[in-house]
């Protein structure tokens, strides 16, 4: 299956949407993926094989069946796509 790019277009409109205006992240700490995917328009799978091939950030395992990802990472992940937007 070919690999899905996220047009910055398309990022920017669903930035702008209430849903991921809603989602705000905190300034240190940990975020779940299902806070990510609000902020970042991809499904569960393509993520978790975007952290395998190493385009996206790896988790830290924070219990048996939980992982988190550390809020800096993600923040650089969003100004990176904003750096292709400009």
């Amino acid at each position: 299956m070919p690999r899905r790019t996220i047009n910055p277009a398309t990022l920017a409109h669903y930035e702008k949407t209430s849903k991921a205006a809603a989602v705000s992240l905190p300034e240190t700490g940990f975020v779940r993926l299902s806070t990510i995917l609000k902020i970042y328009p991809i499904g569960r799978s393509t993520w978790w094989a975007g952290v395998k091939s190493g385009k996206y950030p790896a988790g830290v395992k924070i219990g048996a069946n939980t992982t988190a990802w550390r809020v800096e990472d993600i923040r650089a992940l969003l100004a990176k796509h904003q750096q292709v937007e400009a």
